[in-house]
């Protein structure tokens, strides 16, 4: 079973064409100013050209302010909106009917009660994407080289389409898939050399890897 990859905080014409020559599903450009992973609009949508439409180009916010969506999303063209902080149901719900986007909303997992929390956006969000708890004192909610008890998701019958995030490599997926039963991968520090730098050569090899899953 071939599973379908994310590859999130892309920041180069070198990490994007590495990753759309490998065959990945999704590309995310991270909007969050505080992440190393930060693109501006303008940058983002310098490298949205090389991404073919058969790839969904996901834009990352953490808890974005009306401004913030509305100034990115003028110049970036995303086809899906990713949701990473402590967004309400309500606040969701309002981001996807002022922007007509499709919506996917970030779950911190470390015990298998943390999935109730989907309940409250099922009916509104497009996909899931279950990452790990951050660190005690990180800034970022996501991209921590951290992962969560896979086993926890074997029983989880989601009405969604998901992705599972946090920590996974290319010494690691196969496992990722195996315990969690998850059909969508989503990596960010898996495939960097330094913190935000993303590698080509390590995209390439993760995502190779993804098709003989």
């Amino acid at each position: 079973m071939s599973i379908s990859v994310k590859i999130c905080g892309v920041k180069t014409e070198e990490a994007v064409n590495a990753a759309v020559k490998s065959g990945v599903g999704f590309l995310g450009f991270n909007f969050c100013a505080a992440s190393p992973r930060f693109v501006t609009p303008e940058q983002a949508a310098q490298l949205a050209p090389l991404v073919p439409p058969s790839i969904q180009k996901v834009a990352l916010f953490v808890d974005p302010k009306d401004g913030e969506l509305e100034d990115t999303l003028n110049v970036f063209n995303a086809d899906m909106i990713q949701l990473h902080g402590m967004e309400s149901p309500s606040r969701v719900a309002e981001i996807k009917r002022l922007y007509g986007k499709p919506i996917m909303k970030a779950i911190a997992l470390s015990q298998a009660e943390d999935l109730e929390e989907t309940v409250a956006y099922e009916n509104i969000v497009n996909w899931f994407l279950f990452d790990a708890l951050a660190p005690k004192g990180s800034k970022l909610p996501g991209g921590n080289a951290v992962s969560f008890n896979w086993n926890i998701m074997k029983d989880y019958a989601s009405p969604l389409p998901w992705m599972l995030a946090g920590g996974i490599n290319a010494s690691n997926i196969k496992q990722a898939v195996e315990q969690s039963g998850a059909k969508v991968i989503d990596v960010s520090s898996g495939v960097e050399i330094t913190r935000g730098q993303k590698d080509p050569a390590l995209i390439t090899q993760l995502l190779e890897l993804a098709k003989k899953i």
